[in-house]
């Protein structure tokens, strides 16, 4: 494990949860979310690691990370901050609303804010268009979003 640029507890507790799985291929999406719960994004160690562990090709591995959306290749904020920028949210301001978290968190759309406490990220559609502009956070939804609430929503989570 020593040739892994990785935290050593998390790797045993990573490779704990591999090792006590019947079926390790069949369970990739499974050991992929459990790897990013537990390292907070799967790096290209984290998922070689996997992949010699499953022994399945790294091509695999990094395919199925890269075809989900849900999965990472780089470090997430503690909280994450998605915009709808679905036709109807967009319709109804949601690129600014966009530009109003990266004003005020001083970040780019996928990046981790300095203080490690936010990512800003956009979705296709989350099918609440009735609510739109939509924000969520943390899985936590806001329906009707304005401008002038962004900065209310921010505060709500820095107070962590």
């Amino acid at each position: 494990m020593a040739e892994y640029n990785l935290d050593h507890d998390k790797l045993k507790k990573l490779e704990t949860y591999i090792d006590n799985l019947q079926e390790k291929e069949g369970a990739l999406i499974n050991i992929l979310h459990e790897a990013q719960d537990i390292f907070g994004y799967l790096s290209k160690d984290v998922q070689l690691f996997i992949a010699r562990k499953c022994g399945i090709p790294a091509a695999k591995v990094f395919g199925v990370v890269t075809f989900y959306s849900y999965f990472t290749m780089e470090p997430r904020g503690k909280h994450v901050v998605n915009i709808c920028m679905g036709t109807a949210c967009f319709v109804k301001g949601a690129d600014k609303i966009l530009a109003e978290f990266k004003r005020l968190l001083d970040i780019k759309e996928g990046n981790m804010s300095e203080d490690g406490m936010f990512t800003i990220d956009t979705l296709r559609c989350v099918g609440a268009c009735g609510l739109a502009p939509v924000v969520i956070v943390d899985g936590k939804v806001y329906g009707r979003v304005k401008v002038e609430d962004v900065e209310g929503i921010i505060k709500e989570y820095k107070q962590d």
